[in-house]
Parts: C-alpha cells; structure tokens; sequence
C-alpha cells in the first residue's frame, strides 16, 4: 500500500505538470514544461516492435511491462488510481491470458483473461472472506466450480450465468447437505437433503422448499410420503410409525414441522456483488510527443481495448440512443471507483483492429404501412382479428403437453361463421360476413403454452386497438406479411401446398421444439384461414410466428444465408440498401464469431435441427441474421464496408453514442439482462470484416482482415415449409444444365442439409 501511495503520489505529480521528482520537490523554474516535456519524450520505435517500458501515465495511472504502439502488449503490471491493479498478460491494450487482477477491498481473481473479461479457469477471492475456483465466462461463474463461503458453507457443482444451474452439492457448516437440482441459484427440481441428526427427505423442491411428491424418513424408520407445500391446505399425505406396514398410515404427525423446523438452519448463502469488473476499468492512453502534439488531450482505454473522448463530466442516466429513437432505453451505471464516463458525444474504436466507426440514424422507422380504413385489406385485417379472439379467448381444458395422436390429425379443423349481426358464438362487427378456420388448435394452444406466450399477450398484440402493418412489397414466394404494432408477432399468408407440408410435419415439429428449448428453427404460435362470402369465396390461409427481430436493439443488418450462390446477392444499388434491407449470401462481408460456450451449443443445435429438417425431407431454408452494432462515432461519414446504414427525413443522418462494454457488463450483472439472452437472440458477439478476392472467381466466404466489431446478434432458421416436390426437382433438372448444379438452392435435402452446414460453421467461428 505504501508502494502504491508514492506511486500514485509521483503519477499526479507528473500528470500536474509540477516540478517534482520521484525523490522529492524543488522549486520551480521557469522551464519547467519543457522538463516535463522531456519526461515524456522517449525512443521511436517501429510499428509493432514491442520493447520494455514504465510509464507514469498523464491521468495518474502507472504501467510497467512489455509495450507495443503506444499499449501495453506482452507482460506487464498496470496501477490504477483508485488501487485497482492488473498484473500478467495483456495483447494490444487488452488483459488476454493469465493474469491477476486485485480491488482495493482486497477482492482478487487469479486465473484466465480473455478480450478484458474474466474468461476460463480461475480463481475469485471476495473480501468477505469466500472463494470460488472453477470455470467463467465473461465475468461470470460458468460451468463447474466450487464456492467456499466464509461462513464455512461450500458448493460444488454447476453454474450458469454467475448462478448454481443443474446440479449440484450444498454443504452446511453444521453439516448439513443438499445434492440435486437448481435453477436461478435456488434449490429447484428433483434432489435429496441429508440433516446430521439422520433425517432425510428426497423428492421435488421449488424456490428452495420442499414442494410435489416426495418422502421424508427418519433414522428410526419412520417417513411421510405425500404432497409437500407450504401451504398447509395443498399438503396432503401418509405418515407411517417405524415398524408400521403401508397399510397402517395415520395422519397424526403435522408435515409443517419439516418448513419450521427442519429448514430453518438450511439457508442457502447470496451471491456476493462485484462493485466494479475488470473489464470496467480504463486504461489511460499514453502520447509521446514525438508521436502527437503534447497539448492532445489524453483519453481513457478500457482494458478491453475501447477508448473514449476522455471527457470529465459526471456520468448520469443519460438515455441510449435507443430510448432517443423511442424504442429503448437502457440507464447508466455510475462507476463506485471514480471513474466515471460520458456518452455524451462518445466515439469508440476498437484499437485492436483501426477499423472505420459505425454511424447510426437518428430515427429508424418501423417497417410497413398502417392498414388503416380504406386499405385495401382493411376488412381482412379486421376478420383475422376477430379470428384469432375467438380461438383464442374461447374456454376450454387447460393445456397438456402430451397430447394425443388425433390432435395431430389433419382432419382437426374447425369451421365458424362470423355473420355482422353476430351469433350465440361470435359477435356483431363492422365487416362482411365471413367464415373462419382453425387448424389443430389443441396443438398450438399447446405449443404457444410451450414456448411460454401468456393468451392474453398473444390476445392484445394482435387484436388490439393498434392496427397490423402490412410491409412493403411480398416476398419471392408471393407472400404478403403482417407486423403487429409491437412487432412481437408476424402474420404471413400461405399456400395450400405449404399448409399441407406444415401438417404432415406438425406431430415431429412439436416433438422437436419440446425436446430442444434452444431450438433455431422459427416458432409457430397458430394456423388460420379466412374465407371471404361472396361470388369468389375467397380462401386467405396465413401462419402466425414469432418476430426474431422484436428487441429493444436497433437492427442495422440483416441477413438470409442459404450457403448457394446462384442469385444470392441484392439486386439494389448500395445507395438503397438500408437497415430493413434483407442481404444475402454474396453480400456478407463478416465472419460472426461467438464465444466458446455459445460455439459449441450453436454447432450442436445446428446439426440437431437440420437433421430434423432433412428427416421431414425439407430443403431451400435460411439462417436469417440480424446484427446490432454496439460502436458508433460523431467524427465520421462513412459506415464500414458492408455496414452502410440506413438513411431518414430526407438523409438526414446523426451519429448517436451506444451501449459501452462497462455499460454491458451492468446490463449483464442484472439476472434481467441475462434472462433475455438465449441462443440466437440478444448474444453478444463479435464480427471480424472479411474481403473476396478479385481474381474473377465467385468466393462464398471472404478472407478474414482482422477488423473486429462487437455487436449483439440474433439468428433463426426460417421457411421451413419447402419440401422437395416435383416443382423443385424440375427445377433443380432445369437449372443444372445452365448452371453450376451446386450452386442453386433446390437440392435434394440430404444435399441441401450437408451444404447449409458445412457454409454456416465457416461464417460463424469461435471467439479465440
């Protein structure tokens, strides 16, 4: 600490521009900026070389190690004024590798480094006393690991997202333990609680209590066998006396004494709060005075490479440009340590990689046009929504999720007529009579239960006072899609043929999405039609789906990936491409590399879902991407290659700050923040530009340059309802003998399924 002192004594000094030493104070002089001056003019060294240095930094900050470019590069120790301190290896300003990293509480981690963040096998001492050593993932307890409280506690298990997940052993001091299940850090699911006195009860928990089925024995013999609750009107079971038979069960023991007795001492110690992450901190940045001018004003890098306009305001909750826009808003954190940031006029670069700023439009205009009175299909709008409350909001049993063959049965529709006078089932509306249909409505009540949509959500989006927007122009296929107003749900009308496909697929579907939550095939909440009164009958057959893009993020990119070739590129002029813009295969210009854990899972759930896929002879889907780019700039004009945004109010365009990494790691801290981040929705990743060659041959995936974005993506596996019927084996007949035959998309699926692969795991990689 006293070392620390004089150091962080000397640095002010130095950052003052006072006549001091590191061995004392004299007086004065009239020269004294140009001894200061001197202090900071050093050897040029040549681009990348990197060589030995100490510095005492501008802000009060000190480094020595290994240096390269004017950033701690190679080994080195890094002293923050408010006694923080990282010491072990750094890569272009960056803390990557093994390391240690201390708080001036006394907190330390001693382990594995990666892009700022604590990431792999490490070791966390809190200053209270408790000590977790085993796996992380960006600055949170990861994988197995085991927690020793100061308390005398221990954990040994799994963790998920800094919480206990799966399962895993809770030692009390008193010796008491628990082996099971949790969820969310809590005791949840199926496990068995040992006490030391030899009571033991085993069965279903929630929210750390006993609650379901289970049994509780004493080392006499004795045990209860029943329904657990709390809740004495819920408990009901049998207590059977040691030496009784099943037969001889009485209820004279009161089951509550287990809740205020037996738990009392079982209490599961909190998580502890980290008051600032290492990948918060900011790294001052040095310039020489042969390298720049020595009145640039120094700015501040956090250690996970970023830099920022070195602006000293008081950070407050300034609004993101989200919430400017009106979709969002996400409120700042104030650092506890002093170091404190602006967005305000924020630019951020990645030094690592010098690539060019992101500009972002002031305002993003929602897709689609308001189907208003007038609209064309004003009046079919209004029948969809009187469709759907009625399917909807009519009673019935509740859901369960084994449902029986018959509810799969293609035959499982159901026809109601909806005259405007209303009926005993239906009521009076404005619109034309017409009559509405219902395809296997047991099976998707069941699959919106599944995939967790409250009916009165699902209800109020779609039928609510807000109207549907319809978007601009249908797609390949001659679909018209609908946009609800919060674009939670997108209504997409189909084929007869498509229809069918869905129905013959219907029972795996549900089987598939039941046994994988973190499938990415898209999810299907209803299949309707309407057919209009009237001389054509007219027959309107939609599917209502989830919106992978309804999220807080703007999207500024956005993706259809195929892995073919064969008119796969936009056919608008750059100047046109704007954030709603849909790219393709030859448009791609990035490589989407996630971390690790998200690698493996991505790759594995890939493979699970185009087996599935394959299996019910599908082919000519897409893995449809969206990217949020978290960097932006008031400085520049230009967006990245390949990032051109979109333009509003006749191109009027301003540069809006964004979400930091230390604002990210806030959102992260909150159990909220990481509930909403799942595979292919919300995920923070990286993308690193890539480049084709211009030597005349078609290249599906550019070289990388090494030019690093972060962004939050999101991903789904969309039109799945293609199988390969004649049409398509005409056409992959027709298309063959003028083209390269692998480059078209109507393939055979075995085919279409090997080739979408092996093209999605080049375009996504790991995060190294």
């Amino acid at each position: 600490m006293k070392a620390w002192e004089a150091t962080v004594r000397k640095t002010q000094a130095v950052a003052k521009k006072r006549a001091n030493t590191i061995f004392g104070t004299y007086a004065a002089s009239p020269n004294v900026e140009e001894e200061m001056i001197e202090d900071y003019e050093e050897e040029e060294h040549p681009s990348g070389e990197v060589y030995q240095a100490e510095r005492f930094l501008p802000n009060g900050d000190y480094y020595t190690g290994y240096w390269a470019d004017n950033f701690p590069h190679g080994t080195g120790k890094y002293w923050w004024t408010d006694g923080c301190m990282y010491v072990g290896e750094w890569f272009r300003g960056k803390t990557m590798g093994k390391g240690t990293f201390s708080w001036p509480s006394g907190a330390m981690y001693e382990g594995n480094f990666k892009s700022g963040f604590m990431d792999g096998e490490g070791t966390y001492s809190s200053s209270n006393g408790d000590t977790y050593r085993g796996s992380w993932m960006m600055n949170f307890k990861h994988g197995r690991g085991t927690k020793e409280y100061a308390n005398g506690d221990c954990y040994e298990g799994e963790w998920c997202r800094g919480l206990q997940e799966g399962q895993g052993k809770y030692q009390w001091k008193n010796g008491n333990y628990y082996v099971g299940e949790w969820k969310n850090g809590i005791i949840c699911g199926k496990g068995k609680l040992c006490w030391t006195n030899g009571n033991v009860y085993e069965g279903n928990w929630e929210d750390g209590l006993l609650k379901g089925n289970g049994t509780f024995k004493w080392p006499d013999g004795s045990l209860y066998i029943g329904n657990w609750s709390k809740d004495p009107k819920d408990q009901n079971g049998t207590y059977y006396p040691a030496g009784s038979t099943l037969l001889d069960g009485n209820l004279e023991w009161d089951p509550q004494e287990v809740y205020n007795v037996d738990l009392k001492d079982c209490k599961v110690c909190p998580s502890e709060k980290v008051s600032i992450l290492p990948s918060n901190k900011k790294l001052a940045m040095w310039r020489s005075t042969k390298a720049s001018d020595s009145s640039t004003r120094p700015r501040r890098m956090s250690v996970d490479g970023r830099i920022d306009a070195g602006i000293d305001k008081e950070f407050a909750r300034i609004p993101t440009p989200d919430a400017a826009a009106g979709r969002h808003s996400s409120a700042g954190t104030s650092d506890r340590n002093g170091m404190d940031e602006s967005f305000a006029g924020l630019q951020i670069e990645d030094v690592s990689t010098r690539g060019s700023p992101i500009r972002i439009p002031k305002v993003v205009k929602k897709q689609g046009e308001t189907i208003s009175k007038g609209h064309k299909n004003y009046e079919l709008m209004l029948n969809l929504q009187l469709g759907i409350r009625h399917s909807v909001g009519k009673p019935g049993p509740p859901p369960s999720l084994d449902l029986k063959p018959s509810a799969f049965d293609p035959k499982e529709k159901y026809w109601t007529r909806f005259p405007p006078e209303g009926s005993k089932n239906t009521p009076p509306h404005p619109s034309c009579e017409f009559r509405w249909k219902d395809y296997c409505p047991k099976v998707f009540r069941t699959l919106r239960l599944l995939f967790k949509v409250d009916p009165a959500d699902y209800m109020l989006s779609i039928c609510g006072n807000d109207a549907l927007r319809e978007l601009c122009s249908p797609g390949k296929s001659g679909s018209f899609f609908y946009l609800t107003n919060d674009d939670r749900y997108m209504i997409k009308t189909m084929k007869k043929a498509e229809v069918k496909v869905l129905l013959r697929m219907l029972n795996a579907y549900y089987n598939h999405v039941r046994a994988f939550e973190n499938t990415l095939v898209i999810k299907y909440f209803g299949l309707h039609c309407v057919r209009l009164n009237g001389p054509a009958q007219k027959k309107v057959r939609f599917i209502i789906m989830g919106n992978l893009f309804c999220t807080d993020y703007t999207i500024h990119r956005r993706y259809d990936l195929k892995g073919s070739t064969f008119g796969r590129i936009t056919d608008k002029p750059e100047s046109e491409i704007d954030a709603n813009t849909t790219l393709k295969d030859l448009d791609l210009d990035f490589i989407f590399r996630l971390q690790k854990n998200w690698f493996q899972e991505f790759r594995r759930q890939v493979d699970r879902d185009c087996e599935f896929l394959e299996q019910e002879r599908i082919m000519d889907y897409s893995l449809l991407v969206g990217l949020h780019f978290r960097e932006a700039t008031n400085s520049c004009d230009h967006t990245p290659p390949g990032c051109v945004t979109p333009t509003d109010n006749g191109g009027a365009e301003e540069s809006l700050p964004r979400l930091s990494r230390a604002d990210m790691d806030q959102l992260l801290l909150d159990p909220a923040g990481w509930a909403s981040i799942r595979l292919g929705v919300n995920m923070p990743a990286k993308v690193e530009r890539t480049e084709r060659k211009n030597d005349g041959e078609i290249q599906l995936v550019g070289e990388p340059t090494g030019e690093y974005y972060d962004v939050i993506i999101f991903f789904s596996i969309i039109d799945i309802l293609q199988d390969y019927d004649i049409s398509k084996k005409l056409e992959h007949a027709y298309k063959s003998i003028q083209y390269d035959p692998t480059s078209i998309s109507a393939v055979d699926p075995k085919q279409y399924s090997r080739r979408f692969r092996d093209y999605i795991f080049k375009v996504f990689a790991e995060d190294i």
